[in-house]
């Protein structure tokens, strides 16, 4: 199959970001969402990516605005499906939200569509009889920030047609991605397996008071090299997404501590509308985090120097 209409199902921040990187390279995109309100605040992330996509990857005037021209919205998903190849799934990270919409989309998108979900945590194989068509359903996992991450992790379940599979690889090479073929179901896949982890021991850290937001990051930067810590990714992952994942995890082990740690970062952060980076506050305050400014890494404490 060579997919042409592509439909992104989800506004969000990575929805938005999918949807722009594949009408960058070319592609027809229809972008669904559930009303009016999630459209408006898409087509203000895609006015952003169009501002990044200038300064970071040297686009011209008219490669982004002929990118926003390739991309249609809708709140009506047969109107959204009706002649698509492809539909990407990036909608909540909840199992009810995901299972629903798929059984509406497999009645409504046409018979050669291919689904994909970009779901961070969850399996296909949870999902593919919802979808009324499991040898055409697969994972195509994407990393924030999709147009300088450009990995894409493309996992089978048991039952997916391996042309399928090919011909979703082919795709994300087409989209500009680093295509990364998984041929066994892994949750987390390749990235989150060893993201999810990490940024979970963070965060521990924090709800168990054992130090700071600042003084964890500059443990890892100074110990590791890295440029950022985990908290500023957390901050680009978005704080409710890293609260989706752990609240899950805590409900389905029924694990004391991550409940805590759910609770911990639902209060403190997103009760307070502190949700990230694209609020301009989650662990840190955007548009100028500490992190960022060249002192960050100096070894006095930061308590010490106040003093």
């Amino acid at each position: 199959m060579n997919f042409i209409n592509i439909t992104v199902a989800g506004s969000g921040v990575l929805g938005s970001q999918i949807a722009f990187q594949t009408a960058f390279k070319g592609f027809n995109v229809s972008v669904f969402d559930i009303n009016n309100e999630a459209i408006e605040k898409g087509k203000a992330r895609l006015l952003k990516l169009k501002l990044r996509y200038q300064k970071e990857l040297g686009a011209s005037d008219e490669e982004v605005n002929a990118a926003c021209d390739r991309i249609s919205f809708y709140t009506d998903l047969p109107q959204a499906t009706r002649d698509t190849d492809l539909v990407i799934e990036a909608v909540p990270e909840v199992v009810s939200i995901k299972t629903e919409f798929y059984e509406k989309l497999g009645q409504v998108a046409p018979e050669k569509a291919v689904f994909v979900t970009n779901s961070s945590t969850f399996l296909p194989s949870q999902f593919a009889e919802a979808t009324g068509r499991p040898e055409k359903f697969l994972a195509l996992h994407f990393a924030n920030e999709i147009w300088r991450n450009n990995t894409a992790e493309i996992m089978k379940h048991p039952g997916t047609d391996m042309k399928v599979f090919d011909e979703v690889l082919l795709f994300a090479s087409e989209i500009g991605m680093i295509a990364l073929p998984l041929y066994k179901e892994q949750p987390g896949y390749i990235l989150n397996s060893l993201l999810v982890p990490f940024l979970e021991a963070a965060q521990m850290l924090l709800a168990n008071e054992v130090s700071d937001v600042e003084t964890i990051d500059k443990t890892w930067m100074i110990g590791t090299g890295s440029p950022i810590g985990p908290f500023a990714i957390l901050d680009v992952v978005g704080v409710t997404t890293a609260y989706n994942i752990t609240n899950a995890k805590a409900q389905a082990t029924g694990n004391e501590e991550l409940k805590k740690l759910a609770n911990f970062i639902k209060t403190e952060y997103i009760d307070k509308g502190k949700l990230g980076r694209e609020t301009g506050e989650g662990f840190y305050t955007y548009p100028s985090p500490s992190f960022a400014k060249p002192d960050f890494l100096k070894g006095k404490a930061d308590h010490l120097v106040k003093s």
